[in-house]
């Protein structure tokens, strides 16, 4: 019989984010498939709220990594405090969300456990065994595989799961003692403001701008001052996420003018990011497949170009406006400062 850890670390103010919620569900639902022993294991400064908020998801125990040292993502803390969940819990599995902290982290504790750590994994199954499924090749093949060696520790990829939603209460927690034993401090954090950042995971949009923003316009011109204008107004206003196709991201070493706040980061498509977003928006983009890639993930999806036979109107975007880019987001920005 499986015993499924669920391995997650609490936010700055103590709770559970999204991710590690999506994790959970896959967690349960995999521990019901296989008639295994659901446990939890909580890192953080305090871990109290975050198994509080679980309390109905019925894991056996909840275990606790807690104290300042592991309060902020660093390798030696997470992976020493990941490793000894995993061996007071005497896991079998170990299902952690795919996010950038146990990303990094997972490959190394499973090396330690002398087990396997596969990432990226889209889907949990339970029935004849314990398999997996995740996407190859820049999500161009989805393949299913399982292994037999344990531990075997999973990262679920972010917006593949629903989040789990049960009820709260009162759980007691074992607390794990681990020695940090670390020669490096957080000594704080540095990041832009929450305006000024452009790629933000949980967004509800997705604005995708193609290299057309810096090309002449009706005039004759180019407006490159007024093309940031109207996609900062609209990641201002919406909150959304920013996203570009590598055409527009490539003309910095081509020489060409670029927008000031855009870099590889924010690329998607064939090599670039896959995100997952509840809308998108594609504006000066022609489209064809390698933008596609990137988009197959986003449930609704829509595109604004002057050309009506564009790649986007051949069928990969639900709703096409046949429009200028600048004149519509004008109009869209208008709207949101109202």
């Amino acid at each position: 019989m499986e015993t499924i850890l669920f391995l997650a670390h609490t936010e700055a103010d103590g709770t559970l984010g999204r991710a590690a919620m999506e994790s959970l569900t896959a967690a349960k639902s995999l521990a019901e498939a296989t008639g295994g022993t659901l446990v939890a294991g909580l890192v953080g400064e305090n871990v109290q709220l975050a198994a509080n908020a679980i309390a109905g998801a019925g894991a056996t125990k909840v275990l606790g990594v807690s104290g300042a040292d592991f309060a902020q993502p660093r390798y030696a803390t997470d992976a020493a405090a990941a490793e000894a969940l995993c061996k007071a819990a005497e896991a079998t599995i170990v299902i952690a969300a795919g996010d950038s902290r146990w990303s990094r982290v997972l490959p190394g504790v499973g090396h330690r456990l002398g087990g396997r750590a596969d990432l990226h994994i889209t889907q949990v199954n339970g029935d004849g065994g314990v398999s997996v499924k995740r996407w190859f090749y820049r999500q161009r093949m989805e393949g299913s595989f399982s292994r037999a060696q344990r531990p075997w520790l999973l990262g679920i990829d972010p917006g593949t799961q629903t989040p789990w939603q049960g009820g709260a209460g009162e759980t007691a927690v074992e607390p794990v003692a681990v020695d940090a034993g670390t020669r490096t401090a957080v000594t704080g954090v540095k990041a832009p403001n929450t305006d000024e950042q452009t790629i933000r995971p949980d967004a509800e949009v997705l604005f995708v701008a193609g290299a057309g923003w810096t090309k002449k316009q009706a005039d004759g011109q180019v407006h490159l001052d007024i093309a940031e204008q109207r996609i900062l107004g609209f990641l201002k206003g919406a909150k959304a996420s920013l996203g570009s196709s590598k055409s527009l991201v490539d003309l910095s070493s081509e020489g060409g003018q670029v927008l000031s706040f855009m870099t590889h980061l924010n690329q998607v498509g064939q090599t670039g990011a896959t995100p997952r977003h509840p809308k998108g928006l594609a504006t000066c983009c022609h489209g064809e497949e390698p933008h596609v890639v990137g988009w197959r993930f986003i449930n609704e999806r829509r595109a604004i170009n002057t050309d009506a036979n564009c790649g986007w109107a051949q069928g990969k975007a639900d709703v096409l406006y046949v429009a200028d880019a600048f004149e519509v987001m004008e109009k869209v920005n208008a709207l949101l400062a109202e």
